[in-house]
């Protein structure tokens, strides 16, 4: 078999712009490309009849986070929690979690300050403007 290597994060949005500026402006994202795809082969390849789709590319130091605004829009997800088979969350590092938790706008949820783990890891999940979740995490 082939070796296998990442290649982004993906994250289905129904705002793009929204989301996007989220990312850049709270979280410090460069945007790498902004694209649109469609077509029959699209649409077969994502299993969705007539779909197109609008994506940001996102730099986040090593990863890449893809955010995709798709048409048809689906159905949304009901809010996920990280203990739900199923649901998913981008992870990003920083080397000083408290002083990004302080920098973080008022509107910005989270799901609490700062926690050390057992582990020694320190964490804090946050969602963006579409309660997708997204953790924080001080190696």
């Amino acid at each position: 078999m082939p070796e296998l290597t990442a290649h982004h994060v993906g994250v289905t949005v129904a705002n793009l712009d929204r989301v996007v500026d989220f990312y850049r402006e709270v979280l410090g994202l460069d945007v790498l490309a902004r694209f649109s795809v469609d077509g029959e082969a699209f649409a077969t390849g994502v299993g969705v009849d007539g779909a197109s789709a609008e994506f940001a590319h996102l730099d986040a130091g090593g990863a890449r986070i893809e955010l995709v605004s798709y048409d048809p829009e689906g159905d949304s997800c009901d809010e996920q929690v990280v203990n739900q088979p199923g649901a998913v969350h981008v992870g990003l590092s920083t080397a000083d979690l408290d002083a990004f938790y302080e920098s973080l706008p008022d509107h910005v949820e989270t799901q609490s300050p700062p926690q050390r783990t057992a582990s020694g890891t320190k964490i804090c999940f946050l969602r963006d403007p579409e309660g997708n979740l997204v953790e924080v995490l001080e190696p």
